[in-house]
């Protein structure tokens, strides 16, 4: 047997991690300000995190959500703390995928009659069912998945959103207050406030996907504490527990659970939590959520001046720089392979993408502005030779 082959792979074999840093099996080291898609949130192999996991692991990695698992009732408790979601309750699964297709389950059944979704225009929400059917991208949109549920519209401009929810027949709103694989295109205060208001004026359901620009990564806990919003539900993953396998839907109150409602077999599991418990340690003994802004504001101010002439490198590759925290998008002229390749192969160093001329940098949350200074210098010698 071999593998299914869907994934265009970078020559590399990655086989060690530490901080912000990784190492190939020919011991060369990279630069990490990807983070295996906004995954490593504390930090590859941080000592706390091996710990906890290790320990959980002698204990007992998986039980069934058949019996008590006082690990999600301590999970539920610091992550509505941190937060500042105390009041909400907590539905666990195993990846960002699930999270947003158990909310858009509980938005159909709080409005059983409504049938339709609003989302982003170059919105991503996951490649299953309901998620797929959200993500603006025709490719990848199974037959059996287009069912016409999804409307998109345009990031921004309140005026269509309006229009289609006093129809009344929209379900639920699902928004990235932050889009990742969009862009890293921001929802504006203005915006998200007036869209927030019109869902609980039309009675849909507001749903923000924070699976990419949440947990920390924007400088705030979740991107839309930017925007002076409180949605209806919420939904988590990547960084939730560093690598391991985990989601989560933090759901208002007004939701009430029913038995049966709906359900998980891995979601939850002894060694998630132990994993999600040791990332909430992180954060709150290592200030990363303040790193993560700090950090960020540095690194794209330093990334304005090559743009701008400020430096000793001028490129006017880059044609914009935008993002919040450790998310952060760079626009440039050309196609961003042309950038990316050699940082990968020359530099080694690692940046993800967007689009076809998007540079997007999700690092750990604990990247370190001397790491930045490195990125730094390591996209001035690519951009050098172009």
């Amino acid at each position: 047997m071999k593998l299914f082959d869907v994934y265009p792979l970078f020559d590399v074999n990655i086989v060690k991690g530490q901080g912000c840093k990784v190492w190939d099996d020919k011991g060369q080291e990279y630069l990490d300000l990807y983070g295996g898609h906004a995954v490593i949130s504390i930090g590859h192999s941080h000592p706390h995190y091996i710990e906890k996991v290790t320990e959980q692991l002698g204990k007992i990695a998986f039980y069934s959500n058949s019996v008590v698992n006082k690990l999600q009732a301590e999970l539920a408790e610091r992550l509505g703390k941190i937060s500042g979601y105390e009041d909400y309750q907590l539905f666990l699964i195993n990846s960002g995928a699930e999270a947003n297709e158990n909310a858009l389950k509980l938005a159909s059944f709080k409005n059983p009659d409504r049938n339709r979704v609003l989302a982003c225009e170059k919105a991503f929400h996951g490649r299953t069912s309901l998620a797929v059917e959200m993500t603006h991208n025709r490719k990848i949109v199974a037959p059996i998945n287009d069912n016409h549920h999804a409307r998109f519209l345009p990031l921004n401009d309140l005026e269509p959103w309006i229009r289609e929810l006093s129809r009344g027949d929209v379900a639920a709103v699902i928004l990235e207050p932050i889009q990742g694989v969009g862009g890293v295109q921001m929802a504006t205060p203005d915006f998200a406030k007036k869209l927030a208001y019109a869902c609980k004026r039309f009675g849909a359901v507001l749903i923000c996907d924070e699976i990419q620009c949440g947990y920390g990564r924007s400088g705030k806990f979740f991107a839309h504490q930017w925007l002076g919003i409180k949605p209806d539900i919420i939904t988590v993953a990547k960084g939730i527990a560093n690598g391991f396998p985990m989601g989560a839907v933090l759901i208002s109150p007004e939701f009430e659970p029913v038995y049966g409602q709906l359900g998980t077999t891995f979601g939850g599991n002894h060694l998630a939590c132990a994993a999600a418990l040791a990332v909430l340690d992180v954060f709150e003994q290592e200030n990363i959520v303040e790193n993560a802004h700090e950090t960020g504001e540095y690194l794209m101010e330093q990334l304005r001046q090559i743009s701008s002439g400020e430096t000793d490198v001028h490129s006017k590759h880059i044609t914009d720089v935008r993002g919040r925290g450790l998310m952060i998008g760079i626009d440039l002229d050309i196609a961003h392979q042309s950038v990316r390749n050699p940082l990968i192969y020359q530099e080694h160093c690692f940046t993800g993408c967007a689009g076809t001329n998007t540079l997007r940098l999700l690092p750990p949350l604990c990247l370190t502005k001397a790491e930045a200074d490195l990125f730094i210098e390591k996209l001035k010698n690519t951009l050098k030779t172009l």
